[in-house]
Formats: structure tokens, C-alpha cells, sequence
């Protein structure tokens, strides 16, 4: 299954694993290790990219959501960055006061729900 997942990545979504590829190259010195066909590295940041997963912590949870964002990818492919890569660096990075303010959970946004619900259906 890990083989069709990395075909996929490596196709479909070209786009997301080639920029997560370069990112991890930047990273270089970070540890690394696999799950589920994806390239987990550990980080300052919790990001998904393709094939190429970023975390800031070694959680079980934020490992499976960051996952599942893969699982997105391999759902849009070339539109990943469009629907769910850009939106949702806008609303980690513009968004947080607003967020604040109102009392409204990063993790309500559509992207990150999604997310979740994909990883509590496949994941768990």
C-alpha cells in the first residue's frame, strides 16, 4: 500500500511533493523517520507537503492529522495547493488574532477539519 501512496505522491501530486521534497532538503540535519509511506521530519513547524510530512512535536495526534492532510493531496492532487495548502497558511499566519479574538479554534477552519475527520475515519 506504502508503494501506491508514494506512486501517487510522486504523480497526482507532483506539485505538493516536489516543493515538501526541497523543504526537506533545507532540513537536512532534522530527524527523520516513515509513516505509512510518508517522510515524517521533525521540526519548529507542523506542515504537509505530498509525501512529506513537517511536525513540531512527536504527538500521535498531530502526527495523524498532518497525515491526513497527505490523504488530501492524494485526493486533489495539482489543486491541493490551491484548496487546502494556501488557504490554510493564510489562516495559521494572518488569521490569529482574528482567531483570538473571537475565540475560534485553529481547527475549525474547513481545511483542518477535514483533516481530522479524515484521520479519525482512516487512522485510528
Amino acid at each position: 500500500m506504502a508503494v501506491l501512496y508514494i506512486m501517487i505522491q510522486c504523480t497526482w501530486g507532483i506539485l505538493q511533493t516536489t516543493a515538501g521534497a526541497f523543504l526537506s532538503l533545507l532540513l537536512c540535519r532534522k530527524k527523520r523517520f516513515f509513516f505509512r509511506g510518508a517522510v515524517v521530519t521533525e521540526c519548529n513547524f507542523s506542515v504537509s507537503l505530498g509525501m512529506f510530512v513537517f511536525v513540531r512535536t512527536k504527538s500521535a495526534e498531530l502526527l495523524r492529522h498532518e497525515y491526513a492532510h497527505t490523504l488530501q493531496s492524494l485526493m486533489l492532487g495539482p489543486l491541493y495547493l490551491l484548496v487546502i495548502g494556501l488557504p490554510s497558511i493564510l489562516w495559521a499566519g494572518f488569521f490569529g488574532n482574528y482567531r483570538k479574538r473571537r475565540n475560534i479554534p485553529y481547527r475549525s477552519f474547513y481545511t483542518e477539519k477535514w483533516a481530522d475527520r479524515l484521520a479519525e475515519r482512516f487512522l485510528n
